[in-house]
């Protein structure tokens, strides 16, 4: 019998993986699809809650503590959770995640219905929403590591995170039509529907996130995890690299940009157009990711590598110190939307190679270490916003994070390239 050729043609080849496949899968597609629902739910709910937030409290504090409660989970407990994706059934977390979700919808619209919203029941349930969100992420991550082959494991990241840029983009949209229509009581309720499908999901896929590895976790989890997992990994200086690359990532841009968008809009003479010149700033930066899913996808125009995410982070740091210092409209408008596409980028390209450099026995601790400092970091973007802001104003604020972007992602990359050509040459 001949042997099987490996050309590039073949299936066997593991270097050239197939353009969309994951959404090629019968798999990974409806998974996928349903986290683009599932994060349109979430955005949906913070549209009408921070409304009714503001409506009901004009609280300058509860701002602030809204941004800090969705934060803050994913710097306490991601390593924690990676554990418990690590030792559990990831569909039947998802399922818990999903109905937290859902409970916090139902919990806000009875709430509003009743009259009885008070500030400490607001705190609670912003707590558990920033909770849930955390809970699903290591868990998701892992479920695309048993959707995907390894060949197809980076463009499975990169899509889920199109997806879910998708429903982050729907989700302001839909909430609104959702208050115009039965107002946000009813809305609010309403919302519940969108976790339903991938909740639905969960009970039919074969898939439990450990499937492709047959390993499953037994040791005794703590939240103290943290420190020993990153002496585990301190070795790899492309994993470190990325993590440290993704926490930059978050600390000097983070959400600045949305956050600063009305001082922008201002600053842009965009702010008194019945709301559209704000409005498209915002799509600006949302379709980015969008569109920049797509069509990275096709293009596989960068690599799976370090220098694709240090070029796509660079880019972003860019884009951002532009968008601080154009005084021209459309070129803000081209600068958010190259932006976003650079942002998917790196971020897709970094949890992909954690993803495939971790040790199969931590992979779920490893990624929650990733969803920790990329995600619980924004906590600190907050803090040096306010701190430069006060300073430089927003504008200058946002500028500095864009320069610091830019040289940390060059620093970096620069150290894991020293690294590894002595690790070559030793």
């Amino acid at each position: 019998m001949p042997a099987p050729v490996r050309g590039k043609q073949s299936p066997l080849n593991l270097s050239v993986p197939r353009r969309f496949g994951p959404l090629r899968d019968k798999h990974s597609r409806p998974y996928l699809v349903t986290a683009g629902l599932s994060m349109m739910g979430d955005n949906i709910e913070h549209v009408i809650t921070y409304w009714m937030l503001w409506q009901v409290f004009e609280s300058p504090w509860l701002v602030g503590f809204q941004v800090i409660s969705h934060w803050l989970p994913f710097l306490m407990f991601s390593v924690l959770f990676g554990g418990l994706a690590e030792k559990y059934d990831c569909r039947r977390i998802i399922q818990i995640v999903q109905g937290l979700f859902a409970f916090v919808s139902l919990a806000w619209g009875l709430l509003f219905l009743t009259g009885t919203l008070e500030m400490w029941s607001a705190c609670v349930l912003l707590v558990l929403h920033g909770c849930a969100g955390a809970l699903w992420g290591p868990a998701e991550q892992l479920m695309l590591h048993d959707f995907a082959e390894p060949r197809e494991l980076a463009s499975a990241v990169r899509l889920n995170a199109t997806f879910k840029s998708l429903g982050v983009l729907a989700g302001p949209v839909v909430g609104s039509v959702l208050m115009l229509l039965l107002g946000p009581t009813f809305g609010i309720l309403a919302n519940i529907v969108f976790y339903l499908p991938m909740t639905l999901l969960m009970l039919r896929t074969p898939f439990t996130g450990h499937s492709r590895s047959g390993i499953v976790h037994r040791e005794r989890i703590s939240i103290l995890d943290t420190p020993r997992v990153l002496r585990t990994v301190g070795n790899d200086k492309v994993l470190v690299g990325m993590i440290a690359l993704a926490g930059l990532i978050a600390v000097c841009v983070g959400s600045s940009l949305q956050v600063s968008m009305p001082n922008f809009a201002d600053t842009l003479g965009a702010g008194d157009e019945g709301g559209l010149g704000y409005g498209a700033l915002l799509f600006a930066n949302g379709i980015g990711g969008v569109v920049g899913g797509f069509l990275l996808e096709a293009t596989g125009i960068l690599k799976v590598d370090v220098r694709g995410a240090v070029i796509a982070a660079v880019m972003f740091g860019l884009t951002s110190l532009i968008v601080a210092t154009t005084t021209h409209y459309a070129v803000a408008v081209i600068a958010l939307v190259i932006g976003g596409v650079a942002n998917l980028a790196a971020t897709a390209i970094g949890q992909a190679l954690v993803q495939l450099r971790a040790p199969e026995d931590q992979r779920g601790r490893v990624v929650g270490v990733y969803s920790m400092i990329g995600s619980g970091m924004r906590t600190g973007n907050g803090i040096s916003l306010a701190w430069l802001g006060a300073l430089l104003g927003v504008s200058g604020a946002v500028a500095v994070g864009g320069i610091a972007l830019v040289l940390g992602a060059l620093l970096i990359g620069a150290l894991v390239a020293m690294q590894t050509r002595r690790g070559l040459s030793a």
